[in-house]
């Protein structure tokens, strides 16, 4: 793994580097997309039946699209107990950590008559889009989901590819433990495009939340306006800033789990001792070459991995900062000291036990998380985003009267006397 020592020049080539990986960059397939979405828009049913059986060769009607009891239950008994039975404990965990995000409606009222107040209503309808290409991701589907069913979202549907008429067992045994209302065989942009127009078979939503590929990716950002999104998932990252007392195989094994997602993804390792930079990079290279997915691993280090050497701590987190990583870990003697200090990052990982996948599977913290930099504005899927808020106004006539003129006199400064009359007709 390469040691680059960080200035503001090869600061600003990584950054540049990191940026080109934006959905935003790949406009070449944009017009691909839209036809797909285009035609799922006329066509409805007929479209989606006709990309599925182009793309993930299964044949589709309006009877079997949706995925029945029965093969949920196959589902269930084909991954095991044993598995059903962490997704179950992983669940809890997730479950509790959102609950504690729950808002209530409140209001504020004055003795003059004068209330205000803000109420929360659940979405009605949400869509869940869960990959099934290259792998298949169960935690993604309890992640998507039990934010929205704690958020009160009463009607919850997915869309899955079925290759070859299969929906992946962990994914519909993670649907049935999560909540979902039901759940669709189809994938790709056509089902980014069923969800937000709707089709005989598929009901439109109101949002749409979940990854995929780059078809995906841009089919979430053509229909968002028709629809809510989440956000535009950009490749995974890891960012790991550590100093002397971090241990090398740890850093290296943590760089490497998300390393291996894709070749898009980037692990970046910031540190200020050269001692253990250079054992991290041997590291690396020795549990590459035994790991499963060690193409796609190298091409990703080959492209996006860096290990940075830094003058100073200090100097570290104003990098961590400004490449604001969906994955952050810190690896020092006092991480919490660090922590205030890190403004900008999706998920932050404390000390040497708290390794990215941690968060990834089981801890409760939800890992649909910004990428691509967007950190510096973005936030965790939260239940948040599965709620609306509405604003109440309510004044009596009485605390009117006190500010009528105030008003009026505003709206008039803007040229709108229909807005001004509107007051002053109570007034007569």
């Amino acid at each position: 793994m390469r040691i680059v020592k960080l200035t503001e020049e090869t600061k600003k080539s990584i950054l540049d580097d990191l940026l080109k990986r934006s959905p935003n960059n790949y406009t070449q397939y944009e017009q691909t997309v839209n036809e797909i979405i285009e035609k799922v828009r006329n066509e409805k049913d007929a479209a989606v039946f006709s990309y599925t059986e182009k793309f993930d060769h299964c044949t589709l009607t309006a009877d079997t699209v949706r995925v029945s009891e029965e093969e949920i239950e196959e589902a269930l008994s084909a991954v095991g107990e044993n598995f059903i039975k962490v997704m179950e404990k992983a669940a809890d965990n997730i479950r509790t950590y959102h609950e504690k995000q729950v808002r209530n409606s409140w209001f504020d009222a004055k003795e003059d008559g004068t209330i205000l107040g803000q109420k929360i209503t659940p979405m009605d309808l949400v869509g869940v889009y869960v990959p099934g290409g290259k792998a298949a991701y169960p935690s993604s589907t309890l992640m998507n989901v039990i934010p929205a069913k704690v958020a009160g979202v009463k009607r919850i549907i997915m869309c899955t590819p079925a290759a070859n008429g299969k929906v992946n067992p962990g994914t519909l045994a993670a649907a049935k433990i999560a909540g979902v209302t039901e759940i669709y065989k189809v994938g790709g942009a056509q089902a980014i495009a069923a969800m937000a127009y709707g089709t005989e078979s598929i009901p439109k939503v109101d949002k749409i939340v979940g990854p995929g590929n780059i078809f995906v990716a841009l089919a979430k950002k053509a229909v968002y306006g028709y629809v809510s999104i989440d956000s535009i998932a950009g490749p995974s990252e890891i960012l790991v800033l550590a100093d002397e007392s971090a241990n090398p195989r740890f850093v290296a094994a943590d760089l490497l789990s998300q390393a291996e997602h894709d070749e898009l993804a980037s692990a970046i390792l910031i540190t200020d001792s050269e001692k253990l930079a250079e054992e991290v990079s041997k590291e690396v290279d020795s549990f590459t070459a035994e790991l499963s997915r060690k193409e796609i691993i190298q091409k990703s280090l080959d492209n996006y991995g860096y290990i940075l050497l830094v003058d100073s701590l200090e100097e570290g987190i104003e990098a961590a900062n400004e490449i604001a990583s969906e994955h952050m870990e810190i690896l020092t003697k006092d991480p919490w000291a660090v922590m205030p200090k890190i403004r900008h990052a999706g998920a932050i990982f404390l000390g040497q036990y708290s390794s990215e996948p941690l968060g990834d599977y089981f801890a409760g913290p939800n890992h649909v998380l910004p990428t691509n930099g967007t950190a510096k504005f973005f936030s965790p899927l939260n239940v948040d985003d599965f709620v609306k808020k509405s604003s109440i106004i309510s004044y009596s006539y009485e605390a009117l009267r006190e500010i009528h003129k105030d008003i009026e006199l505003f709206a008039e400064k803007e040229g709108l006397t229909a807005h001004a009359n509107s007051i002053k007709v109570r007034f007569e």
